[in-house]
């Protein structure tokens, strides 16, 4: 037997999916254990075993690999709870990182920020400025050296670093994109003087032209960079000690994984790999379902996710925005608030209730918890509701407390409204499905998609409960839950699915019509380098797919859009086919009619990225069809509608359901690891796959 495991570390809870070659999927859900995740790894995946019925030894030594996603370095960031950091550049632009090309000032700030200027935190700078130092060096923009690099300046910075406590240094010279020699003969220097200092180089990071940028994502990385390896480090050592006999991976951003011991150098791309797992879940499923058009939205304990699939491929973005700084890192395109079920309910001082962005995560967790959380959070409002079992969550192993979740909602929320318990409790619930409802609305329409063309995904420990408001709110007619084997733990399978990606890219600006000789270089010289990440990753793959592209604007402009390059050597007719492709798709992106050929088409950066397919991915079994109805496995009151009240609801067992089965609406469905709701004038049917199908009655 050989075993495929995806492991999904939130900030709540711990999820994992094991696949194995015959066809079977089990799940599994474990709290996270914060300040060590580690700890919560090897929880899930001993629960795992349990269910195998062996030794998680005997597992782990038939485990092909691990995919594991983490939101560590993403939290990190967030939360500004990161290590201090050196940063080396050219002489005369260390400012470059506190002017912040004036975008630090509004990039990822809301309108309603924006028009309050004074209110603004202006204090986000990504180090002290003692940390900041300059070197004497120059590279033109041809990649020449037009000033040598001073080395013994180089040295007197690092020992001035060194002396204030440094023990990682980002390195950013200008124009190194362009040729790297200079930032790699100051790494060099840096472990001459001391071999165990952290070093990250722009030129591999992020070599990509904007000075602002590639320093922040190179930066970035470097805060983030120790603390993943001494991370992956303590997990890798704990799973060989258990006898792993395949590869620790780790997600990375833009949707595939690569091998633990290659992420710590280019630790930025692991930052919102946690996020992506579903959206290839969401992938992968559609695929099996014949859905190409769809929604996927993860609701966790602490974060509410959104990705778009378009026409049967995840959307990307060449770069996200962390703390208003631009982050050079292809990615899949999620977006995310903090709106999980541990998100904290609270009123503020005008009077409104108001929904995270805290959280209670799992320590202390939601009042219900009974673990020291005294807030009230969308958890604790649906255990009031009778939405959740008071037997418990995880199978009755996580254990509530509706009495401790009541007086957190009262002395919280009720009592500063005027509200009675269950009314805040279903006032919670509402804005909840409210401001999900803003965020796809966001993701989807302001993006220029009709939401009648999809179908939306709903799945997390917290999404089920909620998906069906929310798809109303959004104007979705079908929402498929997917649940089988993998429940709440859909963006574990997502990472179990997942193949190993690369990207590689390079900065060569240039006037149209590129000379298709100087194009083929780059896009080789990217291919060989992510061929060769390939071969270090230590896996057999079934086959290496590869992907070349290259950034495009029209003259004078800051916005490029990304546009495919076919296969094959290039000559001037597949250089002026890239220049009509992105001429059509800038039109798809800002209306017919916008573009100005006139100004002429530059080629701004090449990008060549590789898929390796692996021999396993997890294909969820068939389910034995209904031979009758489905039968209730009891009652309770349920608040789902205000003004209605609570109502007597039919609850239903998932493990007695079967393929074929109608549920109609309202109800509640509990699976072990998640809850959904089918409200009133909707009707839920369980497709062959184990997953439910939510829809208008009669739809």
């Amino acid at each position: 037997m050989t075993y495929v495991i995806g492991v999904d570390v939130g900030g709540t809870f711990t999820d994992a999916v094991l696949d194995d070659d015959s066809g079977s999927v089990i799940a599994a859900k474990a709290p996270s254990t914060p300040p060590d995740y580690s700890r919560g790894v090897l929880d899930v995946l001993e629960l795992l075993a349990e269910q195998l019925g062996r030794p998680v030894e005997e597992m782990l030594a038939e485990t092909h690999h691990i995919a594991h996603g983490t939101t560590s370095s993403l939290n990190a960031l967030v939360q500004r709870k990161v290590p201090d950091v050196g940063f080396l550049t050219t002489k005369g632009h260390r400012d470059s990182i506190f002017i912040m090309n004036v975008e630090g000032r509004y990039l990822g700030r809301s309108p309603h920020e924006l028009q309050h200027v004074l209110a603004q935190d202006k204090d986000h700078h990504l180090l002290p400025k003692r940390h900041a130092l300059e070197v004497t060096e120059r590279i033109d923009r041809d990649g020449e050296v037009i000033v040598a690099l001073d080395e013994d300046e180089v040295r007197t910075q690092v020992h001035a670093l060194q002396d204030d406590g440094i023990r990682a240094i980002a390195v950013s010279l200008l124009w190194a994109f362009r040729n790297p020699v200079h930032e790699r003969r100051i790494r060099e220097l840096v472990h001459e003087i001391d071999p165990e200092i952290y070093v990250a180089l722009s030129s591999e990071v992020s070599p990509r032209i904007r000075e602002f940028a590639r320093n922040s994502t190179t930066i970035m990385s470097t805060q983030v960079g120790p603390g993943l390896r001494d991370y992956l480090t303590t997990l890798e050592t704990a799973l060989a000690e258990r006898g792993l006999a395949g590869p620790l991976l780790v997600m990375q951003s833009n949707g595939g994984a690569v091998a633990a011991s290659e992420a710590p150098a280019q630790a930025i791309s692991t930052v919102g790999s946690v996020l992506t797992g579903g959206v290839v879940g969401s992938s992968q499923l559609g695929r099996r379902l014949g859905h190409r058009n769809i929604i996927s939205t993860d609701v966790g304990g602490t974060t509410f996710l959104v990705g778009l699939i378009v026409d049967g491929e995840p959307e990307r973005d060449t770069t996200t925005v962390i703390n208003h700084h631009p982050i050079n890192v292809p990615t899949l395109r999620v977006h995310a608030i903090g709106s999980g079920g541990g998100a904290i309910a609270w009123v503020d001082a005008g009077g409104n209730l108001r929904i995270g962005p805290h959280s209670a995560q799992a320590v202390p967790g939601p009042a219900c918890y009974d673990q020291g959380g005294t807030e009230p959070t969308n958890t604790d409002a649906n255990l009031v509701l009778g939405i959740l079992p008071t037997t418990g969550l995880l199978g009755g192993r996580k254990a509530l407390d509706v009495d401790k979740a009541r007086e957190a909602i009262r002395t919280r929320v009720a009592e500063p409204l005027g509200l009675s318990v269950e009314d805040a409790a279903a006032a919670i619930h509402a804005a909840q499905n409210a401001q999900t409802g803003d965020l796809l609305r966001k993701s989807v329409v302001e993006a220029g998609h009709d939401p009648r063309d999809f179908v939306l995904y709903a799945f997390g420990g917290s999404g089920p409960a909620f998906c069906a408001k929310y798809a109303t709110h959004l104007g979705v007619a079908e929402v498929v839950v997917p649940l089988g084997p993998v429940a709440s733990a859909f963006s574990a399978y997502g990472l179990a699915a997942s193949d190993i990606a690369l990207a590689q890219e390079l900065s060569d600006p240039a006037q149209l019509p590129v000379d298709p000789v100087r194009a083929e270089k780059n896009f080789a010289q990217l291919e060989d380098q992510v061929r060769q990440g390939l071969d270090r990753q230590g896996l057999t793959f079934d086959r290496v797919e590869i992907v070349r592209e290259v950034d495009m604007r029209y003259a004078m402009q800051l916005a490029e859009v990304t546009v495919p390059v076919g296969e094959g050597p290039l000559d001037e007719n597949a250089v002026q086919a890239a220049a009509d492709r992105f001429e059509a798709r800038y039109a798809e992106l800002y209306g017919q009619g916008s573009g100005f050929s006139a100004a002429g088409i530059q080629a701004i950066t090449y990008r060549v990225r590789g898929r390796g397919v692996l021999p396993f991915s997890p294909e969820l079994p068939p389910l034995e069809r209904a031979s009758g109805e489905p039968e209730p496995s009891g009652r309770r009151p349920v608040y789902l509608e205000i003004g209605q009240g609570f109502v007597d609801t039919p609850i239903y067992d998932y493990t007695a359901l079967r393929a074929g089965h109608v549920i109609t609406g309202p109800a509640v469905v509990e699976v072990p690891t998640t809850t959904v709701v089918v409200p009133g004038g909707r009707t839920g049917t369980v497709d062959e796959l184990g997953n439910l199908h939510i829809q208008k009655t009669g739809a």
